[in-house]
């Protein structure tokens, strides 16, 4: 059957040759410009209708197909370069098309144990692969009011790693330990530093990896939360609880480390559980991005006046609840 559409169509190009052949014939006049009036308003409307079967877009879709929803963001963070990021974690987010952050750092025995944690032949591949690599330290140094004056030493030192394997220069950057102090911030912003990302603490105890959603406008770029660290022990229901806190405006940012993490076991995540995350996010149509693209949503140039207002009202309610 002819859709009503397509019969539209067809009546707007029979109409458009009609107009045409008279005017060839030279039976009516050019004074008026009557003929080459219609033959543009015929036009205005037979385009749109071409445009759209030419695209393909809404011809071909059902109605009922869900789409990605905008309102519902992920963003996925990876501690540690651990070398698992790329054997298990890198092969899955490119199964399932999905953006993520890697958080690098040179600490513990990064240098010499290859069985545990990436080369930077990997990290620049993965870099390629348009994913994101944030900075983490050169040493995994918590920055706190002691150590702060060694902040810069430590990002120069992943800077120049990324500049010499070709990488793109971090705009992101992962509080090692959960540490923080806004003594950082000016190093961080000089740096060209966007969004930092911290834990679900001091809200909540760092031992059951929960936290809150980011809140753009509220949390400042320089303190946003994860919305839930993963550890062994979680179930697809803690991931869901996390991740279902993206809404209202609200981005959910997940933090992982190795899956598995075979350097450090207590923030190890399993595969199975770790690709059933994956295949949840697929299935919900989730927006799924790196930590830099949060500037779609956010503009990380405005900071509350007092960065830690939100965090001590969080901890208020938490604690009357």
């Amino acid at each position: 059957m002819i859709s009503e559409r397509q019969a539209t169509v067809d009546n707007l190009v029979r109409k458009l040759w009609e107009l045409m052949n008279e005017f060839d014939s030279e039976k009516t006049s050019l004074v008026s410009g009557q003929p080459l009036f219609l033959i543009l308003c015929v036009l205005v409307l037979l385009l749109p209708c071409l445009h759209r079967d030419a695209k393909g877009q809404q011809k071909d879709r059902p109605e009922n197909e869900p789409k990605v929803n905008e309102n519902r963001v992920v963003i996925l963070t990876f501690d540690d370069a651990s070398a698992s990021h790329y054997s298990i974690v890198r092969p899955l987010l490119l199964k399932y098309q999905f953006g993520a952050t890697f958080f690098i750092t040179e600490g513990w025995d990064f240098s010499s144990n290859k069985k545990d944690y990436l080369t930077w032949e990997q990290i620049r591949t993965m870099d390629r692969d348009g994913f994101e690599i944030g900075n983490h330290t050169r040493d995994h140094m918590g920055i706190t009011e002691k150590t702060v004056s060694r902040l810069n030493d430590q990002l120069v030192g992943i800077e120049q790693r990324c500049e010499q394997y070709g990488i793109q220069k971090p705009v992101s950057f992962a509080w090692p330990g959960n540490a923080i102090t806004p003594s950082a911030f000016p190093i961080l912003k000089e740096h060209g530093i966007l969004f930092a990302r911290r834990g679900g603490a001091p809200e909540y105890p760092y031992e059951f990896g929960q936290g809150f959603p980011y809140e753009p406008g509220v949390d400042h770029p320089y303190l946003i939360p994860s919305a839930g660290d993963a550890r062994p022990n979680w179930q697809l229901e803690d991931f869901i609880r996390a991740v279902e806190k993206s809404e209202e405006g609200r981005l959910a940012v997940l933090q992982f480390h190795g899956v598995p993490d075979t350097a450090h076991s207590w923030v190890s995540s399993p595969v199975d559980q770790f690709e059933a995350y994956l295949r949840y996010l697929a299935l919900k149509k989730f927006k799924v991005i790196a930590l830099r693209d949060a500037d779609r949503y956010v503009n990380p140039h405005q900071w509350p006046e007092d960065p830690f207002a939100i965090i001590e009202k969080r901890k208020k309610e938490l604690a009357n609840q």
